[in-house]
């Protein structure tokens, strides 16, 4: 089997790369799969995770305006399919132009749409004027349309399939990476979060929070993992941190998961501090935290934007540590259900699937 994923960045720390690398590896080392990956704009850029010395990265050079974008996105897709001839196509992208995929490409293999956010994804605040919210939804009826015609979907939950409402959609959720039989003991003054600078992610909004949680709980640290740290804005008992390759270490030296989205699409990071044991915290966006966080029992669901709620939620898991504990085991337990063997035996039967039809 060859597999040709196309990304827009895959070797920074995001969690798509993430995820990525571990599904890559896992088709080269246990199906003796073909992996090739085309990203764009990364070509002296190395790769942040670690992959399979067998995987085959390519680039490709995107620049100029909507159109020149559009039309060189084109040209160099189509090269990379006449070059490579994949028996299936993984598209990995939030953005627009991943969209035009099912109408430039030329080639009668298997094209699948791998979804890793939510179809309301936005990179900015959006404007409530007329002409901008017109514009809002011919992009959303457009995003309707556009995934009709790819093969197949493959939504990280049910709520993400729902969204889409498309006949042609599975569930293959991601797969949780840290195996290991150390847990936290919850017992560090410590919070934790994990998550690009970028608006669809929210540090704006757990920097508020945790100002209001601070002044209740002057003796615990907020430790935030991301990147563009110098636009941070300094607050006492917050430390800006970069990513780091062996983040299992700093979930483990933590008592509490924090994440504070826009939108989601299926959070690695979640799965990621549940496997530590960790307590979790998430506004209820669209979508992912909802399928992993189960209120009450292994952390909290804060409705959208109750700032409020979120602060004494957290407050609250800070204050009683029988609850972490309680919420810690649970944890555990979730995670083993995205064990990496459980859903890539998915992947398997899938793609055997796909190849008959």
């Amino acid at each position: 089997m060859k597999l040709l994923y196309i990304v827009p960045k895959i070797k920074n720390a995001g969690g798509v790369a993430r995820v990525l690398s571990i599904k890559a590896n896992y088709f080269v080392e246990h199906f003796n799969y073909e992996v090739h990956i085309l990203s764009q704009n990364e070509e002296n850029d190395l790769p942040f995770y670690d992959f399979n010395s067998e995987i085959i990265f390519h680039n490709m050079i995107l620049n100029g305006n909507a159109f020149q974008f559009l039309k060189s996105y084109q040209k160099q897709i189509n090269q990379t399919i006449q070059e490579i001839k994949p028996d299936v196509i993984l598209v990995a992208d939030n953005g627009l132009k991943a969209f035009a995929f099912p109408f430039i490409v030329k080639i009668k293999s298997p094209i699948v749409f791998e979804v890793h956010g939510s179809k309301f994804i936005e990179e900015k605040a959006q404007k409530t004027d007329f002409i901008s919210k017109s514009i809002q939804k011919i992009k959303y009826r457009f995003k309707d349309f556009s995934v009709r015609k790819f093969t197949k979907i493959v939504a990280l939950s049910e709520e993400s399939q729902n969204e889409w409402k498309a006949k042609n959609a599975i569930v293959i959720p991601n797969p949780s990476w840290i195996k290991t039989e150390k847990t936290s003991d919850l017992k560090n003054k410590k919070v934790i979060a994990i998550a690009r600078n970028s608006y669809e992610k929210g540090l704006d909004r757990l920097i508020v929070i945790w100002e209001k949680v601070s002044e209740k709980h002057p003796d615990w640290i907020l430790d935030i993992y991301t990147d563009e740290i110098e636009s941070l804005e300094k607050r006492p008992n917050i430390n800006y941190l970069p990513f780091v390759k062996n983040i299992e270490e700093k979930y483990s030296e933590s008592s509490i998961y924090v994440m504070t989205s826009r939108s989601e699409g299926f959070p690695m990071v979640l799965l990621e501090a549940m496997a530590v044991g960790l307590p979790c915290i998430a506004f209820d966006c669209p979508i992912g935290p909802k399928t992993i966080i189960k209120n009450g029992e292994n952390g909290f669901l804060i409705p959208v934007n109750d700032f409020k709620m979120y602060a004494e939620k957290l407050s609250f898991l800070i204050e009683n540590e029988e609850v972490r504990l309680e919420f810690g085991r649970n944890t555990k337990l979730t995670s083993e259900n995205y064990s990496v063997e459980k859903i890539m035996a998915n992947w398997k039967v899938f793609f055997e699937e796909l190849s008959i039809v």
